[in-house]
């Protein structure tokens, strides 16, 4: 409950909504109780001493209770959904604001489709708790406790019949809650497992296409998709329970008054509009146990989601500016120190070890290693998206950690493995990196990374539409947009982490020489090929986290064993990437 109850503070303005909902709902019910006593009166005085006069007046007073029922239910209706699809849109933003604070050490806790469910389906099932439970929340026990009030004023004898029937309702639910509640917390996670499938199947359609794999992934999607199936069977298989088992004891009890109603009736101890009056009553009373068992249902439903939903607000985050970061950024001189790194805590082996390396202002340095040896790791330290376990990494003779976050990412160009383009026009995601860059700025960097080639092409240049992902651009092309992107900002560092592996080898020296004209700029490149790194300033080795050589190409190619076993199997076979040996 307090998960549910700290998620109900983000009513904000929506707060107002909901409590003239709940006025509505009870002068509803407060009209829909006055019927059965009408009727009663109806029964006993008009038709028993065939008074049309007084039949019509009271079937007048019956319609206008019915109809200003109507009216405040729909005010209600109105009211509730504005509280409820309010409610839910400003619980999806808190959430979505929160992932945008959170580091990359917060994000590699969740998977994509299981905060995806969180921000969607969890947030519908509180929207369905307000705009369908709310009514019966409140109607329901305030139905409840007048109708209990109107019966025993009616015929005290008769309403003892309820207090025979509430214990056994309250059995029933009780059981049916117990049963359900740890089911639905499965539920939900079944549903993460079925959109993470569909997510990955998605994304990757091109290569389950192009290994004809489609069998298997419809296999793999039709497990996810049964577990979901049988999880949902499972919960429901005991929440159905409600209904037939209220039905059926409301139907006894109908049973029994009119058994005992009848008695009563022969020995003139009960009116024949009392009797039918009661039985109004007693449809009221239980449909309105009936609600409160369905709320108490999705309630239940609700504090699963909302724990989730609580899980992503009150992650804590690894990453936080100090209250008074420093925002200038002297130069871009770079010095790790002493530095160790994990990616999570409990880990068994570090990611880097006592990593010592300085990098000065300007320089550009290349960083070469195998697969696994830490390079990305290492190059990610630098504008803290993620922080040392151990030492410290200083940017302009500062530790990252006392810079104000914004300031020192602002300050790092850095162009990811990932090449990552979102949907809209090439001039959106380049504005990306400098939102008042003009055309001409723009065009100026796209020359610079060999863009304008195939902008030019394009029939929309600048606005030519890209779609999710930049999916209708192949991969050398999503690169060299997404450097373009990084040269806007005009960092004092630029980080390249392999972000010329899809371009050809001249395009890849065109782009060189662009960077190579950026004074001041402390450029890092991060490559497979010698080529890429050959005319750096400086080379550096990785090998197993940690850094095994550093030095120009001549001393490396001198000196170190791994470079020469390099660059033997890259430059002396022909350079078989495209020649660039003569460089």
């Amino acid at each position: 409950m307090h998960n549910l109850k700290r998620l109900l503070k983000y009513l904000g303005p929506y707060r107002k909504d909901l409590i003239i909902g709940a006025l509505m709902v009870m002068i509803e019910t407060g009209f829909e109780l006055v019927i059965p006593i009408l009727m009663a009166d109806l029964i006993d005085t008009g038709v028993k001493n065939h008074d049309m006069t007084y039949i019509l007046h009271k079937g007048v007073q019956m319609g206008i209770c019915a109809l200003l029922a109507l009216v405040t239910g729909l005010l209600y209706a109105r009211f509730a959904a504005r509280a409820a699809y309010g409610w839910g849109a400003r619980i999806r933003e808190a959430q979505y604001e929160r992932v945008q604070d959170y580091a990359f050490s917060n994000l590699d806790r969740f998977e994509t489709s299981s905060l995806i469910t969180r921000m969607t389906t969890d947030v519908t099932v509180l929207q369905n708790a307000v705009s369908g439970g709310f009514r019966p929340m409140v109607r329901g026990p305030f139905m409840l406790i007048l109708g209990i009030a109107l019966s025993f004023v009616m015929n005290p004898a008769l309403a003892l019949i309820f207090l025979f029937c509430a214990p056994v309702l309250g059995a029933v639910l009780f059981f049916i809650v117990r049963k359900t509640a740890p089911m639905y917390g499965r539920l939900q996670g079944a549903v993460d497992r079925l959109n993470g499938t569909v997510q990955e199947g998605l994304a990757a359609i091109r290569a389950v296409k192009a290994f004809v794999r489609g069998e298997y992934e419809e296999e793999k999607f039709d497990k996810v998709n049964r577990e979901l199936t049988d999880a949902g069977r499972r919960t429901f298989r005991y929440s159905v329970l409600n209904l037939p088992a209220f039905q059926f004891i409301l139907y006894a009890a109908v049973i029994f008054i009119m058994w005992f109603g009848g008695g009563m009736i022969i020995d003139s101890a009960l009116e024949v509009g009392d009797l039918t009056g009661f039985l109004s009553y007693v449809f009221q009373i239980m449909n309105s146990m009936m609600m409160i068992s369905n709320v108490f249902l999705l309630l239940t439903r609700s504090l699963a989601s909302a724990g989730r939903i609580s899980e992503v607000l009150d992650e804590e985050i690894a990453l936080s500016p100090p209250e008074s970061g420093i925002k200038e950024i002297s130069d871009g001189s770079i010095s790790f120190k002493n530095v160790s790194f994990k990616y999570n805590s409990s880990a068994e082996e570090y990611a880097l070890s006592d990593v010592t390396l300085d990098i000065k202002a300007g320089q550009t340095v290349g960083i070469l290693g195998g697969t696994g040896s830490a390079k990305s790791s290492l190059v990610q330290l630098i504008p803290r998206l993620y922080d040392v376990t151990e030492g410290s990494v200083e940017v302009g003779g500062v530790d990252v950690r006392k810079y104000d976050l914004a300031a020192l990412r602002d300050a790092v160009g850095i162009v990811l493995q990932k090449n990552v383009l979102f949907s809209g026009t090439v001039r959106e995601n380049l504005l990306w990196g400098n939102p008042a860059a003009d055309d001409d700025t723009l065009w100026e960097v796209c020359r610079a990374v060999c863009a304008d080639e195939f902008l030019k092409r394009m029939p929309g240049g600048l606005d030519t539409a890209l779609g999710q992902g930049g999916v209708n651009l192949s991969g050398g092309q999503k690169q060299r947009l997404c450097i373009a992107r990084a040269l806007l900002k005009r960092p004092k560092i630029l980080i390249f982490d392999d972000s010329t592996s899809a371009v050809d080898t001249a395009t890849e020296r065109e782009i060189r020489k662009s960077l190579a004209a950026l004074s001041g700029v402390t450029k890092i490149i991060i490559a497979q090929r010698i080529a890429s790194v050959i005319e750096t300033d400086r080379i550096v080795i990785m090998e197993d986290g940690r850094v095994h050589a550093a030095g120009t190409h001549a001393q490396l190619l001198e000196s170190d064993p791994i470079y020469q076993e390099i660059y033997d199997s890259q430059m002396k076979r022909g350079d078989s990437d495209g020649g660039s040996a003569e460089l």
